[in-house]
């Protein structure tokens, strides 16, 4: 058996050797039904199973999740993020062109992700739930951003770039302090990161930091044109995006 949380090997036992998470089935609240651990839904009848939220959505009515994910609006930042414009991406994409990801099948159960690495799922739930911000479909993105977080906290290590995913969705998802963490994190690595610089200031800015905002702000124009130089694969696949955050850094510093 396999742990669903590290991926560890563990033949047996009611607790994996490595990270210590229960490998026992958890029943489903709605049904009864015991999936398979780690399950996000309920192989059964599709609920939402418990444990399976990454922090912060744990314990939300679908009301709460749908305010959470949508109230953007009423915090300011949905004026400094412009995730409406975002490109879709395939996992893995390297050149400067911009490849839309392949049409992506509707419902939980169409998503096979049991076959794919934990970061290839955890890639195709993104592209999933950005391609249903671009749509306004907010039935979709409250029923797989939770997911595509999850996803991602269970694909760890990440490489920056799927640090800079975990950002956006957390962000996304009205997870600001979440969303500012993750984008702390790759500038511990890079510090003059683009992508990690653009997220933390805007959370910053969102959390009411006016101070760290306009530092993370300021250093993405300073260091703007040597990073650009560096040709990092993740500023090639996210490339629409630079101008917009450029655009804030600009109004804000200004």
């Amino acid at each position: 058996m396999s742990c669903s949380h590290c991926g560890a090997e563990s033949a047996e036992g009611n607790f994996c050797s490595q990270c210590g998470k229960s490998l026992a089935p958890v029943a489903c609240q709605a049904c009864g039904q015991h999936p398979p651990p780690g399950s996000v839904y309920c192989t059964l009848c599709g609920e939402l199973m418990a444990g399976s939220l990454p922090a912060g959505f744990a314990g939300l009515s679908e009301k709460s999740k749908k305010n959470l994910v949508w109230g953007l609006a009423g915090t300011g930042l949905a004026a400094a993020i412009l995730f409406v414009a975002w490109p879709v991406y395939s996992p893995g994409d390297s050149g400067s062109a911009e490849r839309p990801s392949a049409p992506l099948a509707t419902g939980a159960s169409s998503v096979d992700l049991s076959s794919m690495t934990p970061r290839e799922a955890a890639d195709r739930l993104f592209n999933r739930v950005m391609a249903a911000v671009e749509q306004d479909d907010s039935e979709e993105v409250v029923q797989f951003l939770p997911m595509a977080i999850r996803a991602y906290e269970m694909a760890e290590p990440l490489d920056l770039d799927g640090k800079f995913h975990l950002a956006v969705l957390r962000m996304e998802g009205a997870l600001t302090e979440a969303g500012l963490s993750a984008a702390e994190e790759i500038l511990a690595v890079s510090p003059n990161h683009l992508l990690g610089l653009g997220v933390a200031a805007d959370a910053a800015l969102a959390l009411g930091d006016s101070v760290k905002a306009l530092s993370y702000y300021r250093r993405w124009l300073d260091v703007y044109d040597g990073e650009i130089e560096r040709g990092l694969p993740e500023y090639l696949n996210h490339e629409r995006m630079l101008p917009d955050m450029e655009s804030r850094a600009r109004a804000q510093v200004n």
